[in-house]
């Protein structure tokens, strides 16, 4: 039986008809490049007024790129950068920040279901500067978390507070942050808790590859293109980033959908006959499983994976069907 990847990860889908249809408009005529194009000054403009911000807004190929770029310019190469330790950055991908960074660190931090425990940040803050080792000099967030929970504004500025109180960086990784919008998030309390560089996720939202690199702190934007092309990330035909984000954002389909997604996970959570272990607040479901339970699962054709808490994860997508959960529903009771 052929592997269903159908929960597997909320970027297995395809492109929601509103990134293709902003694509094929796109292709029309001629631009100019490297992301002096008109496409791409229309789709900042719609990424400025959701965030009703002024900000300098760029577009890359990969959410891992926007991070480690945006760490980058956050701290030097002698500082580390305070993270939740299961966050992205720190897990997912591969030294990115410090390479990018040429040697930048990481600190992790604990808290539950990915949400960092104040405690535990403010314990990292009043660590003294020392020369043998890299001190803190910004802090990443990330909503939706790696665990589908959301932060509520007031937890987010709680832990931003303390950061901007030093003059530290702030950097948001919203890979999946149409789910938290989705969940009651306010695109415009970014700005107003002093993010400094945010990452606005498009990829599993539903476009092609891209994401949003947003300088919220327009001093952080001189050279920044040359840092885009030093890492490879100035791409010549760069409308072409910037489209999709015209078709999701004029349509307002980066958050209509995503809430389709959102209530996809609702369903699923409903049908689960495992013991569910984190909140089921944007699009992915974490659950208890034994390996003999998930040989079986992937028995039945469907592939899902274990994540970093032992939990075996579920994603929903823009493209996720109801009859799609009800089918997977009734796999997950038979092996239960």
């Amino acid at each position: 039986m052929a592997g269903r990847y159908d929960f597997a990860s909320d970027n297995v889908a395809g492109a929601m008809p509103e990134v293709i249809e902003a694509l094929i408009a796109a292709n029309a005529g001629v631009a100019s490049g490297y992301g002096t194009d008109h496409v791409s000054a229309r789709a900042a403009d719609l990424i400025r007024a959701a965030l009703d911000a002024d900000a300098e807004v760029r577009f890359t190929a990969s959410g891992t790129a926007a991070n480690a770029l945006a760490l980058a310019t956050l701290a030097q190469p002698h500082e580390a950068v305070l993270a939740h330790e299961h966050a992205h950055i720190c897990t997912d991908e591969t030294g990115a920040p410090g390479f990018f960074g040429s040697g930048v660190g990481l600190i992790g931090l604990p808290g539950a279901s990915g949400k960092i425990e104040r405690a535990a940040l403010e314990a990292a803050l009043a660590q003294p500067d020392v020369s043998y080792r890299q001190p803190a000099a910004a802090l990443s967030l990330t909503t939706a978390t790696e665990y589908g929970t959301v932060y509520s504004a007031d937890a987010l500025k709680a832990l931003a507070a303390p950061v901007k109180a030093k003059g530290y960086g702030l950097h948001l990784d919203g890979a999946r942050l149409a789910n938290a919008v989705a969940a009651g998030f306010d695109l415009k309390d970014i700005a107003r808790m002093g993010v400094d560089i945010l990452v606005m996720g498009g990829t599993k939202a539903g476009s092609t590859p891209t994401e949003a690199l947003v300088l919220l702190n327009k001093d952080l934007a001189r050279r920044f293109d040359a840092r885009l092309k030093h890492a490879g990330q100035l791409v010549s035909k760069g409308r072409f980033l910037a489209a999709p984000w015209i078709g999701m954002l004029e349509t307002g389909a980066w958050s209509t959908r995503a809430a389709h997604a959102n209530a996809m996970a609702q369903r699923l959570a409903a049908l689960m006959p495992f013991e569910v272990l984190h909140p089921v607040e944007a699009n992915g479901l974490f659950v208890a499983m034994d390996e003999r339970a998930l040989e079986r699962l992937r028995g039945k054709g469907w592939f899902v994976y274990r994540f970093l808490d032992g939990s075996v994860r579920f994603m929903c997508s823009w493209a996720t069907t109801p009859e799609l959960v009800d089918e997977l529903g009734q796999a997950l009771r038979e092996i239960a």
